[in-house]
Formats: structure tokens, sequence, C-alpha cells
């Protein structure tokens, strides 16, 4: 089998959530023999050429095409017309291949040229199936400029291009309920989440101590509600120890001067940050918008409970078992949940702690999602 995949680049060559989807993505099927055709380009220093970050194995089954993404501009709108033009040089690095394929995954605007011309006909191919991370543009702006950028910028052409598409691939939850909302036939939406590696899922949970410790794992970035659990941490009357744990590049601006609060800064070190996170309890995570984060199954995977906003695909991960899902990211819920939390007892806590975990074990490896993958194509 042969697929090609066309991404707006992969972990770590380009930082973020589909990134590492997608790396995930092309290194499993790699590891099944799947013949991958990557597209994707570099925002990094690495050496893109060299694919360091598979397996000697796993690049014997993976073809790499680097396609730059075209340079920005200061005018309205360059970001979409600068992404249709890089999907028309995707298509002409690929156009003479694609007899080859047997199924065409793209990601965001990367097939936007190409699921054009075979809906109109001009070409014939394999399906196409088209993800786009979470649809970030079809639910709640955190302000108003990021709204109207959705609005007039972002919807028409991703509502289009999920329409066009033979396929379009949801992590489920209200995601799925969004491609539907645009005109999507429920027919041609695939369900498939993403996960962590099985390597790392914790084998164990950390009991809760005395000191209650609470994590944000993150960049700053408006839609991550950072300021509104900046000021749910400030209203809050404790009556137990507790500490909140920020790892990320936090604007000094966003900190918060308060001794219960320790700023890490960004860790770049696996095994220090993994230990920083398997020392934590409960994970913060008060979205406007997402898609299925993975800081929330990297958490999860690691023995934390999560408190989160029920946005995206986030309540196939958290619910009552698992953690604490709220239904907006104001600062006075946030309060009244870690209230709540901060309440529970240690063994409470624990539980959810453990469902967490076993949740993942059960339903979020990669060994078993590509197995799903695999089926479904």
């Amino acid at each position: 089998m042969r697929i090609a995949l066309i991404t707006d680049g992969i972990w770590p060559y380009v930082l973020g959530g589909m990134q590492k989807h997608s790396y995930y993505l092309c290194k499993y099927l790699a590891q099944k023999k799947v013949r991958v055709d990557l597209y994707h380009f570099n925002q990094s220093t690495y050496d893109i050429s060299k694919l360091e970050f598979f397996s000697e194995e796993e690049k014997h089954f993976i073809t790499s095409t680097v396609v730059d993404f075209p340079k920005s501009s200061s005018l309205p709108g360059h970001y979409i017309r600068n992404s249709y033009t890089h999907s028309k040089l995707i298509f002409d690095a690929l156009k003479d291949k694609l007899h080859s394929y047997d199924f065409i995954y793209t990601k965001g605007f990367t097939g936007w040229y190409l699921i054009e011309q075979k809906n109109a006909g001009k070409i014939k191919c394999c399906k196409v199936g088209v993800k786009f991370h979470g649809y970030e543009m079809f639910q709640k702006a955190p302000d108003l400029k990021t709204k109207l950028q959705h609005q007039f910028l972002l919807r028409k052409p991703v509502k289009d291009i999920s329409r066009k598409a033979d396929f379009v691939f949801s992590y489920g939850g209200k995601i799925t309920e969004i491609i539907k909302s645009i005109g999507v036939d429920p027919k041609h939406i695939i369900e498939l989440p993403s996960g962590v590696e099985a390597q790392a899922v914790s084998k164990e949970i950390r009991p809760t101590g005395d000191t209650l410790k609470f994590l944000f794992l993150g960049r700053y970035e408006r839609r991550k509600g950072i300021e509104e659990l900046n000021s749910a941490i400030q209203l809050l009357d404790k009556k137990r120890k507790v500490e909140f744990h920020f790892i990320g590049p936090i604007p000094t601006d966003k900190q918060l001067q308060n001794k219960i609060v320790i700023y890490h800064g960004e860790i770049r070190d696996k095994v220090k940050l993994t230990e920083l996170i398997k020392n934590c309890d409960v994970l913060l995570c008060p979205s406007w918008s997402e898609g299925m984060p993975n800081v929330i199954l990297e958490a999860m995977a690691n023995g934390l409970t999560v408190l989160a906003t029920d946005v995206g695909a986030v309540n196939v991960l958290v619910n009552e078992r698992t953690g604490y899902l709220i239904s907006n990211s104001s600062p006075e819920l946030i309060k009244n949940t870690l209230v709540n939390i901060i309440n529970f007892t240690n063994n409470e806590i624990d539980s959810k702690k453990q469902n967490a975990l076993d949740l993942i074990k059960r339903d979020f490896v990669w060994e078993n999602l590509i197995e799903r993958f695999l089926k479904i194509i």
C-alpha cells in the first residue's frame, strides 16, 4: 500500500498538535511497512533531509518531499492566499504520481487545490481525505479580532474543502457535530482519535500528596484561557496547600506574582519534562477552542486527572470518571471547579487519575490506532 501524507509540517520540524499527529501517523504507517510519500516543510534548525527523528527501518518506507510555504506579507488575508498557493505547489510536486496512491491524506489547507481539481473532474485519483485539526474557526472565539478572522477569512474555504473531499477525518466529540453542521454527509466522516506511544504511558499513578499540584502546560495563546485561569487563581480562598505549575514560554506580563504559582519556562529536555508532569495531579486546560489536545493525552498517560472546557473532542477524553469538564472558560466557573477539586479527598482525586490512565491504555495508544486507520482505508 502507498499513501500520500500531505501535511503542514511534522513535529519537531514544525511545532504544534497537528504536526505531532502527522509525525506519529507517518511513523506508525512506516512501521506497518506502508509506503508513505510525505509532503511537508521545515520551520526549525534541524536538517529536514535527514529525517533523524525516524528510525532507519522507518525511513526505508518514507519518501520525503519538501515544499516550502510561501513567505508571508503584511496584507490582510495573506495566510489564506499563501495556503492556496502552497496547495498548488504541492499539487505540482505530486501530480505525476497520483496514479500510484491507494489513499491521499491531507492536513488543513495543503490539499486545497488537489481536492478542487478532483471535485471538478479535472483529474482522476484515489480517495482523498482531509483533516482540519479542531475546526476552531467554527468554535467560540476569545476576542473580536479572532472572531472576525474566523467569519470572514477561514470559514468559507474550510467549509468548501470539507464538502468537496471524499472523506473528512474527525477526532469525534463536538468536532463531528461541527463537520455535520457545515454540510458534510455523515457517511463521509471518519472518526479516529489521536494518541500517545505505548512506551510513554505510565505503569501507575503517583498518589496525591499533602500538596495538591495543578499544571498548565503550553505556550501562551489567547484561546488557551490563561487569562481566565489567572483570574480564577486570584479569586481562590484556599483551604489546603496547593501549587500551580506553569510549563511553557509564558510572557512575563501574563505571570502572577503569587507564592503558590511556579513558572518553569519552556522545557525541551524530555526526561525533565516528564518528571515534572508526573509530579503534578491535575492538568488545567480551560481553552476557548480545541481539537484533541496532545497535552491532555500526554497528561492522562502520565497519570494526571484533567480540568478542561467541553470544546472540540475534549469530552472524548475528559468526563466525570476521568476529570472535571466545564461548559465554558469563565473565571468564576474555573474558580468554583478548582474549589471543588481542592475539597475532594486524595482518594477521590486518585480514582479519577487511575481512570484517566486506564482510558489511555485501552483506547488511545498509536500502536492500536494505526490498526484502526488501516482497516478503515
